[in-house]
């Protein structure tokens, strides 16, 4: 079983193939074929934007490929997508274990709830059956510890395969995966290999989460690039232009708009923004912050963040403190939370009127979809509004094209509809749930045995050109290879 670092050899068994993630970064699937009869995926996201997969895309989930030899589905994280494809598997017929960690499993339900409403059906009745079958499969496994699973060749030679979580730091519950391969080779002896999956690896200082360490070890590793042509700035510099951002735009007097993911970094921004209200009571000297109403406006968003509050013991030392001090990260006075549609109705058409400063965080974080849309429809064309992104924006997302035509007084078609940008736009690339490409580095510079084969994944063109170029500096012997 011993991958060289030549290509040819790459297509001998056990062979990793992809489903997604590909042509950018979503719809994450990865398939390790350990035999003919034995595979396992890692993910089955859901696509964004203008990417595919070959031949899903965004407008076509279905599952396009063979699921008779998977032996189970490993789940790295519930982003939608990492898991939005899940209820299209299900659909497909597929009956076997779900392995994720016990965070991600209590959140996954949650998530793919909302994907089977929008993308299959609202009949309660059946979204109700999907949920029950996907619940049924579900195993919680926890962080760093090794997990059988059943690969049975005869028995002999003791081979095996197992895996095993690592923290991930990139939202809660999050992982990368370690694949043992314990099989026999030509000669009958038993041969090892380890895989690992990166999944979405976290940056080390991300609000609320302990940061990703190393493996020990990799033989093949597949990896992200989202960011792997660009470094973010400090933790410190980020909070202070999310500050200072925000506060030009109050000038204003209109609305903040941010675009957010409901899981990971809707908490993150809370957790922001509540320390950027503390210090600047605690100071005395400004108290614009102090006045200032925050809505969330996502019920998927005040649902996770409810979980999040009530899986503190997963929380890093920094934000465990904080709660020891009486304080509330994710809960806090300034903090309005608007529940049913007619709330979110009502509080558009005021903002829209009043010009009432104050910072909106909904979801969709693309802006493909959710309660940001109405936002942006209605306020988008107010030179009082200013829109914020901190998160990565696909190509052919809405989110995309306001942050490429935006600033030139460019519009936007939203459901059909041109919509001109008269807001400001602004980008805080420094706020990614993302390692960039440091961290990258680092991740594969600190294990203490390095990997033969690297296959990168779950990024554009550049950014997977980059960190192709970064790995082979790094290890002149190893095979690094962007996956197609």
């Amino acid at each position: 079983m011993n991958i060289s670092k030549n290509i040819a050899s790459v297509v001998s068994l056990p062979v990793i193939s992809h489903h997604g993630a590909v042509d950018g970064v979503t719809g994450s699937c990865h398939r390790l074929t350990i035999n003919p009869n034995f595979c396992l995926l890692i993910d089955c996201g859901s696509f964004q934007g203008a990417e595919t997969s070959g031949k899903a895309d965004a407008n076509s989930p279905h599952i396009d490929f063979e699921i008779d030899s998977v032996a189970a589905l490993i789940v790295t994280h519930c982003h939608i997508d990492h898991v939005g494809r899940i209820p299209w598997l299900v659909a497909a017929g597929f009956r076997k274990p779900i392995y994720c960690t016990p965070a991600t499993a209590h959140l996954l339900p949650l998530v793919l709830e909302d994907a089977i409403k929008l993308g299959i059906t609202r009949d309660r009745r059946l979204v109700e059956s999907f949920l029950k079958v996907i619940n049924s499969l579900i195993v919680p496994v926890e962080y760093k510890t090794w997990f059988n699973l059943p690969f049975d060749q005869s028995g002999k030679n003791g081979e095996k395969v197992k895996f095993k979580f690592q923290p991930a730091g990139h939202i809660l519950g999050s992982a990368y995966v370690e694949v043992d391969c314990q099989l026999a080779n030509q000669s009958g002896k038993a041969d090892k290999h380890r895989f690992v999956f990166s999944g979405d690896l976290g940056a080390p200082y991300t609000p609320l989460l302990p940061a990703p360490k190393a493996p020990y070890k990799a033989d093949t590793l597949v990896i992200e690039s989202t960011y792997g042509d660009k470094n973010h700035i400090g933790r410190k510099q980020r909070r202070a232009q999310l500050k200072g951002v925000v506060e030009r735009c109050l000038e204003n007097k209109g609305a903040v708009l941010i675009p957010a993911f409901s899981i990971g970094r809707t908490q993150e921004l809370l957790y922001e923004i509540e320390d950027i209200i503390y210090r600047s009571a605690k100071s005395g000297v400004d108290s614009t912050w102090q006045d200032l109403t925050i809505i969330l406006d996502s019920p998927m968003a005040a649902d996770f963040t409810a979980h999040y509050k009530k899986l503190s013991a997963l929380w890093d030392k920094e934000a465990k403190r904080k709660l020891q001090q009486g304080r509330h990260p994710l809960d806090f006075d300034n903090l309005y939370t608007i529940d049913d549609h007619q709330q979110h109705l009502d509080a558009i058409d005021y903002i829209r009127r009043k010009g009432s400063p104050c910072i909106v965080i909904a979801a969709s974080g693309m802006c493909s979809g959710g309660r940001i849309m109405n936002y942006l429809q209605a306020l988008l064309p107010d030179p009082r509004t200013d829109v914020v992104f901190v998160g990565y924006q696909a190509k052919g997302t809405p989110g995309r094209d306001i942050q490429k035509y935006g600033p030139r007084g460019g519009y936007v078609v939203l459901d059909g509809q041109r919509v001109d940008i008269n807001a400001g736009v602004f980008t805080l690339s420094g706020y990614s749930a993302h390692a960039d490409q440091s961290d990258l580095i680092n991740f594969v510079k600190r294990m203490r045995h390095k990997p033969s084969h690297i296959k990168i994944v779950h990024g554009d063109d550049e950014a997977k050109l980059a960190l192709q170029a970064e790995y082979q500096a790094l290890l002149p012997g190893c095979f690094v290879e962007i996956a197609s």
